[in-house]
């Protein structure tokens, strides 16, 4: 097995340290224009980042057991070399963008990502408001494993991908120099990532780069001043109440489903879906905490 760093514990001094400067920076030179923080949000956000750490390394067990499985499956491997990584992140870059738009245009993934989505500010805290549902991840690596490449050097570069994207999650960096702004997801275009106005919903997707955007159709640059949080708030600081109140809408919406093509409808569907002649209990669009459709194929009903 690769022996390769937990680049996450190693890069929890720079978190902390990233967060003092930029909660000091919102204290010493407020700007109104900006969301800064709030108390109670940002604990929050830690809250749900520690609960996301426990319940990771519970569902790392099935997860190894089944990359483990297919690793062994299949017949290729691609070595851990300097000229590999890059390589690895490229591909591991590539297949997170799927996961990530997948986790935002079906019903039952968005239930896992919208918790990283239901705060209304936007700093570096939100990076932490984690899920604590994240099986429903790793079925996008699979391909990655079945190439050859070895379960840890997935979760190295998954690991990666997750530290870079902590320092998009700010309001205090504008627009970076345009070579930069067109290759690499920057504050700029994860800040639209957040945002709920109808032009930006389901947009910028990319973890490292933002090319697969600009490939598949889902970049959108920052024009309005972005709106964050979901289309539908929530009110609440309950950590259990923010990883669950998703799951607990599809229920009610399942519950109260006439047919069983509108419960797959409700699952797999987009949030904002609603069954012809509309209904349902909840619902992403209906009083749920969804975000309705951008446009985007996958969402439209």
């Amino acid at each position: 097995m690769p022996h390769l760093p937990d680049v996450v514990l190693w890069s929890v001094p720079a978190f902390v340290l990233l967060t003092v400067l930029e909660l000091a920076s919102h204290r010493l030179h407020p700007d109104d224009r900006l969301e800064g923080y709030e108390a109670k949000d940002a604990a929050t956000s830690v809250g749900m980042g520690l609960g996301s750490l426990v319940f990771d390394a519970l569902w790392k067990i099935p997860i190894v057991a089944v990359y483990t499985a297919l690793y062994e499956l299949t017949p290729l491997r691609v070595p851990v070399l300097w000229w590999t990584l890059p390589l690895m992140l490229l591909a591991q870059d590539f297949f997170y963008y799927w996961s990530h738009r997948g986790h935002h245009v079906v019903r039952v993934l968005w239930a896992c990502h919208v918790v990283h989505h239901s705060s209304r500010k936007f700093n570096l805290t939100t990076a932490l408001r984690q899920p604590w549902t994240s099986l429903t991840v790793w079925p996008f690596y699979v391909p990655m494993v079945l190439l050859g490449v070895h379960p840890a050097a997935v979760a190295f570069c998954s690991s990666v991908n997750l530290v870079y994207q902590f320092w998009v999650h700010t309001e205090r960096i504008g627009t970076l120099p345009r070579p930069v702004e067109y290759v690499l997801n920057t504050p700029s275009h994860h800040r639209v990532h957040h945002a709920s106005q109808g032009g930006y919903l389901d947009r910028n997707f990319g973890g490292i780069l933002i090319l697969w955007d600009r490939a598949f159709g889902s970049f959108v640059a920052e024009g309005e001043r972005p709106v964050y949080g979901l289309t539908k708030n929530i009110a609440t600081y309950n950590p259990l109440r923010v990883a669950t109140h998703e799951y607990a809408a599809l229920a009610r919406d399942l519950r109260a489903a006439r047919s069983w093509r509108e419960r797959a409808g409700r699952v797999f569907r987009g949030p904002g879906w609603q069954p012809a002649g509309g209904g349902g209990a909840s619902g992403a669009a209906a009083g749920g905490a969804g975000r309705a459709s951008a446009g985007l194929p996958e969402r439209v009903a």
